[in-house]
């Protein structure tokens, strides 16, 4: 150093001292992936106690399940199919209306977690309760229109029943069948909305006081986990909490009806093989993070799962509308395949209303965008009318908004 004239000056030691704490303030947390270490699997322990938990995801998809089945069996009444959604009645009462007795006695419900998510509808309590009523309305309409007509012949504008090769689906006026949509809607409204736009979000995440209390290891009373922790967790829980292998989910890929099922079926197929170790790895590499108490790395693979898990929906939207077209008759009136793989690809398609940019605080579609591509979809007789030229233009809309094709994802 010099000094104006042109003189050496020695360096003060607090000044090296200084510059040396400003050098390790800057570099506290590597924002690198190799400076944390995951372990063999999801797997993590305080002093020799596990650390996770996801008992209330594991619970919802147990009680989306029995939903789903429920509402395939025409002898169900709306009041108990309400329920189920909605679980607002105690315990131990006429209207329990699950048959695992563990779901009646539980406080949870699908309901309270549809469009529920932090960043997405916490300031939007309109479209949050527009979304919750529509599933309820779908319900009602199974009961309302399916049901009744359970032995009449479906037919432009008339809800029944339609030949599925040796299967039978029951569809409404347009074809479209509700159990369908409720099922693959949820897997959108419920499963993914919770995982990455809400428990992955850092306004999560970081709520409270949470970051200070897991940097001191402070535990939620009288459990073995930080609530930061806890909040990657249930994320995981939504995707594979009903895994018999939790550890290594990869397993049993496919364990439930939802968004695990789903996974298994991109996995499966060459064109995204791998995805659902990415996510796993992912899901492990940001739990370790957290451990780690380095949130630059938990970020960066919230980012990279808010990616790969809205890929999944977009894959599967587009290989519904198009198995749909494929399925259409040229000649003769065999529909029912046709319409059942649309009725998929309505719920799917309903399920990128939640898909997210990965490096950004916006959904990727929106509310105009989804209610503008289910009307293409169901305009005039529906299904019954739908072209080809129609499907084949919603699916290239859907996939231009991801890294794959139309011809990848529809195959």
């Amino acid at each position: 150093m010099k000094n104006k004239i042109g003189q050496k000056m020695p360096i003060s030691p607090y000044l090296i001292a200084f510059i040396f704490l400003g050098l390790l303030a800057c570099n506290d947390e590597d924002p690198s992936p190799s400076s944390v270490v995951p372990p063999t699997g999801y797997a993590f322990e305080r002093d020799g106690i596990s650390t996770i938990s996801f008992t209330g995801q594991t619970v919802r998809i147990g009680m989306a399940t029995e939903l789903a089945n429920a509402l395939k069996d025409f002898d169900s009444k709306a009041e108990s199919l309400l329920e189920m959604y909605a679980n607002e009645t105690a315990a131990g009462t006429e209207t329990d209306p699950f048959q695992d007795a563990d779901l009646n006695a539980s406080t949870k419900s699908i309901r309270s977690k549809v469009a529920a998510s932090k960043d997405i509808f916490g300031a939007n309590a309109t479209e949050s309760a527009r979304i919750k009523q529509d599933f309820e309305d779908w319900i009602i309409n199974q009961v309302e229109e399916i049901f009744p007509n359970e032995y009449e012949l479906a037919a432009p504008g008339k809800p029944g029943q339609i030949a599925d090769g040796t299967s039978v689906r029951f569809v409404n006026a347009r074809g479209l069948e509700y159990d369908q949509a409720v099922n693959k809607g949820l897997i959108g409204a419920l499963m993914v909305d919770q995982i990455i736009n809400n428990y992955l979000s850092p306004a999560v995440l970081d709520e409270g006081q949470n970051r200070s209390e897991n940097d001191n290891g402070i535990t939620v009373a009288e459990k073995p986990y930080t609530n930061m922790e806890h909040k990657w967790d249930e994320a995981y829980g939504y995707i594979f909490g009903t895994s018999a292998f939790p550890k290594d989910p990869i397993r049993d890929l496919g364990a439930d009806a939802f968004l695990n099922k789903y996974l298994a079926r991109v996995n499966g197929d060459s064109d995204f093989e791998g995805i659902a170790q990415q996510i796993v790895e992912a899901f492990t590499l940001g739990r370790a993070a957290i451990v780690a108490k380095n949130y630059a790395v938990r970020d960066e693979q919230s980012a990279l799962l808010r990616g790969l898990i809205s890929k999944v929906i977009g894959v599967r939207a587009v290989y519904y509308l198009q198995q749909g077209k494929n399925g259409l008759p040229t000649t003769g009136d065999d529909f029912g395949g046709a319409f059942h793989d649309l009725s998929e690809g309505f719920g799917f398609i309903y399920s990128l209303r939640f898909t997210r940019d990965p490096n950004g605080s916006e959904a990727l579609f929106s509310r105009e965008e989804v209610d503008g591509y289910l009307d293409q979809l169901t305009a005039g007789s529906g299904f019954w009318e739908v072209t080809s030229e129609t499907l084949d233009q919603l699916s290239q809309e859907i996939a231009s908004r991801f890294d794959f094709t139309v011809g990848q994802a529809g195959s």
